[in-house]
């Protein structure tokens, strides 16, 4: 009802339904929310344990039902594990076409480092998030800079907090609300949902944005087959290029590698969880 009552001029109607056979039927688009939600005091295995039965399920089902084109996000966390689930159990979907939302941790860092820096969000550009959407990303600015006047982040905003205070105020932003609210994010993480996929469907305009897609292994050293948060820019037809060749300095290379471990340590619990599949 609600849905209809904002009279979006593209909504053409909704379809109610806990049949996967007619969730998915020539789905060009679907969005993972449907997972179990992290609550207070919960570990990211009790959460993990959850949802690997939902994701492989609905995996098996994307495969059969949906078009093979569908484009996906995953918003249930673990959300990089729960797309790597996702993608094993839909094998006649390209990984390419399976994402996982850290545009909600994007958002967070631009709007803390712009009001670093004393401008608009939206003049902000170079914001990266690098790896998990979990508490071990790597909310990156040394890349950030105002397009109107063209001071960075690095220069004008002091390093101790940048390699401090703002990383672990966007790291733990979800538990802070999680802990303010007892429930997630839900409007922020709605904008971030909406932001991902016009940007991924409708193309970035040339603006770099982070979203957590498949590692075929080329890029700053990280393994292949996991699901990790790269800067992206997208084309305006449903596919995206990992922004490359990005200097990496030392302090940088061990946030994006502990990440990286901490994924790799998350999918052998999966996999684990799912029989060693």
């Amino acid at each position: 009802m609600e849905l209809e009552d904002l009279a979006y001029p593209l909504f053409a109607g909704a379809v109610a339904t806990d049949d996967p056979a007619v969730a998915f039927n020539g789905a060009d688009y679907a969005i993972f929310l449907g997972a179990f939600p992290r609550k207070e005091g919960m570990e990211r295995k009790d959460v993990m344990e959850k949802n690997v039965g939902i994701f492989n399920s609905q995996g098996q089902a994307l495969s059969d039902f949906a078009k093979p084109s569908v484009k996906c996000v995953v918003v249930g966390n673990p959300a990089n594990t729960n797309a790597n689930i996702l993608a094993k159990a839909a094998p006649k979907i390209p990984k390419q076409n399976i994402t996982a939302l850290t545009r909600l941790d994007h958002n967070r860092a631009q709007s803390l480092a712009a009001s670093k820096l004393g401008v608009a969000c939206d003049d902000l550009a170079g914001v990266i998030i690098w790896g998990n959407h979990s508490s071990t990303q790597y909310p990156d600015v040394r890349h950030a800079k105002s397009t109107a006047t063209g001071k960075t982040v690095m220069d004008n905003v002091d390093h101790a907090y940048l390699e401090g205070d703002f990383l672990t105020t966007i790291q733990k932003r979800g538990a802070a609300i999680i802990a303010a609210r007892k429930l997630s994010s839900a409007a922020s993480a709605a904008k971030a949902i909406c932001d991902h996929m016009r940007d991924w469907i409708c193309g970035s305009g040339g603006r770099v944005v982070s979203m957590a897609v498949y590692s075929d292994g080329t890029q700053y050293g990280i393994k292949e087959g996991l699901y990790y948060s790269f800067p992206v820019t997208c084309k305006g037809d449903g596919t995206y290029d990992i922004v490359g060749a990005l200097p990496i300095d030392d302090f940088s290379r061990g946030k994006m590698d502990a990440t990286a471990t901490e994924l790799v340590e998350e999918l052998a619990l999966a996999n684990e969880l799912l029989g060693g599949k």
